[in-house]
């Protein structure tokens, strides 16, 4: 497959369904686990849902960044990200590509597409993202890829179903901070 043809485009509200299917089928369940961002060690329950894709698009500044590819029967959904200004940075979360494509350069150029949406359209000079505290090799992607490790964390939201059912209870988030 050639990434020479990957597009890009915010989603809009008729995106809802495609966009709670590619992210479940990335982060949880056995589909997941063809890829490497799988969660379902940590987490069972649900990874987004459509209330959560309505809020983001009803938000200024947030937007979910889909990729797509034409193989000439119409776009197919590859990839998507959160990203948004909050408290004064880009942020960017919910990261999803299909568990088959994983590992062929689709995340990279996603990845450079939302810093070059914050930084160019935006006009904010850093990207901050939360990981959870146990994924190192996730962590280590996004070192390679500039982001820096803060010490900072955050507390996983025990109790709120919206986030999943921890099956282990030492989760946190770390921030990661890069300069654009």
């Amino acid at each position: 497959m050639s990434l020479d043809a990957l597009t890009f485009r915010p989603a809009t509200l008729a995106d809802t369904d495609a966009v709670v299917a590619l992210v479940e089928s990335a982060y949880r369940g056995d589909s997941g686990r063809r890829g490497w961002t799988t969660e379902s060690d940590l987490l069972d329950g649900r990874r987004t849902g459509a209330d959560e894709i309505h809020a983001v698009l009803a938000k200024p500044q947030n937007m979910i960044l889909l990729a797509e590819l034409d193989d000439g029967s119409g776009p197919r959904l590859l990839a998507c990200a959160h990203i948004a200004i909050e408290d004064g940075a880009g942020y960017f979360g919910m990261f999803s590509v299909d568990p088959g494509l994983q590992n062929g350069g689709i995340g990279k150029r996603v990845l450079a597409q939302a810093e070059r949406i914050v930084r160019e359209q935006w006009q904010t000079p850093t990207m901050r993202m939360t990981v959870i505290n146990v994924r190192e090799e996730l962590i280590q992607y996004y070192v390679r890829r500039g982001y820096l490790r803060t010490g900072r964390f955050k507390p996983f939201p025990y109790g709120d179903a919206r986030f999943g059912l921890p099956k282990r209870d030492d989760l946190s988030f770390e921030v990661l901070e890069k300069s654009l």
